[in-house]
C-alpha cells in the first residue's frame, strides 16, 4: 500500500516514514500542504497521514481542498489537540480518522488499515434504503430524501453498517470491529464523536432522528 506522510518537521517525517516502511508500506513524503496536494492529485496513493499543525496551509485546509476537488483518498489526521471541536473540524474537513499525539506505531498501522477498508460485510452493491434514507455502496453516495449527504469515508462506513442492520441494536465493540478493525476501549469517546457528527448530517434538514442511542449497549437505526 502506498502512503503519503505529510509533516513540516523533518525529524517526524523521517521517523514516521521509516516506521511505515519497516511495516511494508511504500511511503512518499511531503513537508507542506501545497506539495502534498500536488502529489496526491498526481495519483497513486492509497492513504495519507496528514499533520494538522503546519504553517502556510494547515492539514484541515489540505483535506478540504482534496474533498472539494472530488478526491476521496483516505486521510488519517495527526494532531496534538484533544478537544472535541478540533476533532470535529477534522471530520468536517473530510478526514476519515484522527490520531492524537503521542501515539503508538501499532495504533497508527491499525488505523491506516481500517480507513482503507472498502467493504464492511459481504454482500451486493445494491441500493440500501430505509424510510427516505438511501445509500449506494458501489457509487459511494447517500441521500436523505432528495438531499445529498456529504459523508467522509468513516461516516459512510458507519451508515452502511446501520443500514445493513436496520432495527438491530449494534454494540460499541461490534461497531468498532466492523468499521475500525479494533476497539478504542471503554474509556474512549471516539465513537460518540463520530455518531454525533453523522447525526448532524442526517438531520441537517430538520428531519426526524433515525439513529438512536441505547444506553449502556450501543446504537440502532430505527423510526421513532
Amino acid at each position: 500500500m502506498r502512503v503519503l506522510v505529510v509533516d513540516d518537521e523533518p525529524a517526524v517525517l523521517k521517523s514516521l516514514s521509516r516506521a511505515l516502511e519497516l511495516r511494508g508500506y511504500d511511503v512518499g513524503t511531503a513537508g507542506d500542504g501545497a506539495s502534498a496536494l500536488e502529489l496526491v492529485r498526481a495519483g497513486g496513493y492509497d492513504a495519507m497521514v496528514l499533520d494538522v499543525a503546519m504553517p502556510g496551509m494547515s492539514g484541515f485546509e489540505v483535506c478540504r481542498r482534496l474533498r472539494s476537488g472530488g478526491d476521496q483518498t483516505p486521510v488519517l489526521m495527526l494532531t496534538a489537540r484533544d478537544a472535541v471541536p478540533d476533532r470535529v473540524t477534522g471530520l468536517d474537513a473530510g478526514a476519515d480518522d484522527y490520531l492524537l499525539k503521542p501515539f503508538a506505531l501499532e495504533e497508527l498501522g491499525a488505523r491506516l488499515k481500517a480507513i482503507t477498508r472498502r467493504r464492511l460485510v459481504d454482500g451486493g452493491d445494491g441500493l440500501l434504503e430505509f424510510v427516505g434514507l438511501r445509500l449506494d455502496p458501489a457509487g459511494h453516495q447517500a441521500w436523505r430524501g432528495e438531499r445529498r449527504l456529504e459523508l467522509t469515508r468513516t461516516e459512510f462506513m458507519l451508515l452502511e453498517l446501520f443500514l445493513r442492520h436496520v432495527g438491530q441494536v449494534l454494540t460499541r465493540s461490534l461497531i468498532f470491529e466492523r468499521v475500525w478493525g479494533y476497539d478504542f476501549g471503554s474509556g474512549s469517546n471516539s465513537l460518540g464523536v463520530y455518531i454525533g457528527y453523522l447525526r448532524r448530517k442526517l438531520e441537517a434538514g430538520d428531519e426526524p432522528r433515525l439513529l438512536h442511542t441505547v444506553r449502556g449497549v450501543g446504537y440502532v437505526l430505527r423510526e421513532g
